[in-house]
C-alpha cells in the first residue's frame, strides 16, 4: 500500500495568505520601516538650550531654566530627536538677548 501526502505539518493556504496580507499592511502603515522616534524630553519635562553655546537639556514642567539656559522660541521647539527643529538648533543657539545666532563651526 502506498501512502500519499496528507498535508500534515503544512499550513493551510488561507493562513499563509492572511499572514502575507498582515505583513504588507504593517509595512504600509509604518512607511515600510519600523522606525522608533525618541522624544526630546520625557513626560513632565520640556526642552531647553544652552545660551551662547551648543547643548540642550530637559527641565521639569513648572520650573524655570537655570542660569545659562533658555526656553526654545515658541514654534521652534524640538519634539523628537532628529526632527526639523532638532536639526535646526544643531547649528544655532540663542544669545544673551534672546536673538538666534549661528554657532561657531565645531561647537
Amino acid at each position: 500500500m502506498t501512502r500519499g501526502r496528507t498535508g500534515a505539518g503544512r499550513r493551510p493556504a488561507g493562513a499563509v495568505a492572511a499572514l502575507a496580507v498582515a505583513v504588507s499592511a504593517l509595512a504600509l502603515l509604518t512607511g515600510c520601516s519600523l522606525r522608533i522616534e525618541e522624544a526630546s524630553c520625557g513626560g513632565g519635562e520640556y526642552p531647553v538650550l544652552a545660551v551662547n553655546s551648543s547643548g540642550s537639556d530637559c527641565v521639569p514642567d513648572g520650573q524655570e531654566p537655570a542660569d545659562g539656559w533658555a526656553r526654545y522660541p515658541e514654534g521652534k521647539v524640538p519634539e523628537k530627536v532628529g526632527d526639523k527643529w532638532d536639526v535646526y538648533w544643531s547649528t544655532r543657539t540663542l544669545d544673551e538677548n534672546g536673538d538666534i545666532v549661528t554657532l561657531p563651526e565645531g561647537q
